[in-house]
């Protein structure tokens, strides 16, 4: 026995007690700045709101077109398909954001079997999307 058990545990425990603290400090700097990007966001907003001038007309009101007075309704019908293009190359941007650090994981020793099931499931549910797409006829041009 050192003599040093009831001070060093003291010590010990102030220690871990610490580590919380620091733990939420780094989120409560996260907050403030969150707070400080809000604030600042409002205040431009507010700043534009008393300095702008203000003197509607009906001709500013009207909706423009290139210089143009604008001809028939403001409805324009557009074509539904154009979401699935999006939605495909959205899954495929998605595609690639994991399949880029998945290259680098599988690397590392230690990931081989384990990212490698993991990324042939990923891979069979984007085979089954794909399938999906070309059953409804969206790939018509493969």
């Amino acid at each position: 026995m050192t003599g040093h058990g009831p001070a060093v545990a003291a010590v010990g425990n102030a220690a871990g007690a610490g580590s919380d603290g620091n733990y939420f400090s780094a989120y409560s700097v996260v907050g403030i700045l969150l707070l400080l990007g809000v604030a600042f966001v409002a205040t431009a907003f507010g700043a534009n709101r008393l300095l702008r001038p203000h003197a509607p007309s009906p001709e500013k009101l009207l909706t423009y077109e290139c210089g143009v007075d604008p001809v028939g309704e403001g409805w324009a019908h557009t074509q539904v398909r154009y979401y699935v293009y999006a939605f495909l190359y959205a899954i495929f941007a998605v595609d690639a954001v994991y399949l880029f650090p998945w290259a680098t994981i599988f690397a590392a020793p230690g990931f081989k079997g384990t990212t490698l099931a993991e990324m042939f499931v990923f891979l069979g549910f984007l085979a089954v999307g794909l399938l999906y797409a070309y059953k409804k006829g969206v790939l018509a041009w493969l």
